[in-house]
């Protein structure tokens, strides 16, 4: 059995559809960034006393905005990374749908109850964690973007995935000091590095592994 790493030829129609890809992928890590530190600002601003429920309700619909950006960035990603790996690809959008889920579900129990659920972030960062590691992973070995971007996102998304663990078992809080610390790889990855470079350079030509 031998490996043998092959660059497939692209037409101008679909490098031109892989640029648009790039670009719209990148503008939708901002929105979902911006969109969901925002509103879990507000969340946060009615957990902790203020009883004005108007920004309360804009923070959920600004989450919901998020989570739709957050669908989109694994649908239009799975179109990309479905030519490295398409079966590992087909789970990263799952993973966002799920996110986009309970997001969702925690906003509209905020609604209804005027009460957070309980962790409710750190649920919300379950599928975050995993969806990203499979997105970076084949992003990693493909090449699709420079390794060094790839790398931050998978110390990232590790790392994120590591404090859920250490904050559901009481260890730190993932609101405050050492676990605030945990996700500045992450968001360096969505929120800088990772758009900035598909806004302006998009994807390169994936490298795909073929077996014989």
């Amino acid at each position: 059995m031998s490996t043998q790493t092959t660059t497939p030829a692209q037409s101008p129609g679909s490098a031109r559809s892989r640029r648009k890809i790039a670009v719209t992928v990148g503008i939708l890590f901002i929105v979902q960034m911006v969109t969901a530190m925002i509103g879990t600002s507000l969340i946060q601003s009615f957990v902790d006393g203020d009883t004005d429920r108007a920004p309360m309700t804009v923070g959920v619909l600004l989450m919901m905005c998020s989570g739709i950006a957050v669908v989109g960035i694994g649908l239009l990603m799975y179109q990309v990374l479905k030519t490295v790996n398409q079966r590992l690809a087909f789970w990263y959008p799952v993973l966002r749908i799920v996110e986009f889920t309970v997001s969702t579900a925690c906003g509209v129990y905020l609604l209804i109850q005027l009460q957070v659920v309980p962790n409710h972030l750190l649920w919300v960062y379950i599928p975050t964690g995993i969806g990203g590691l499979i997105l970076t992973y084949l992003l990693f070995v493909s090449r699709l973007v420079p390794r060094s971007i790839a790398v931050l996102g998978l110390v990232g998304y590790a790392a994120l995935s590591l404090g859920v663990v250490l904050d559901l078992l009481g260890v730190l809080d993932m609101n405050e000091g050492p676990g605030m610390v945990l996700l500045i790889p992450g968001g360096l990855f969505e929120f800088v590095f990772m758009p900035i470079w598909l806004i302006a350079k998009g994807f390169g030509p994936p490298s795909t592994v073929k077996r014989s």
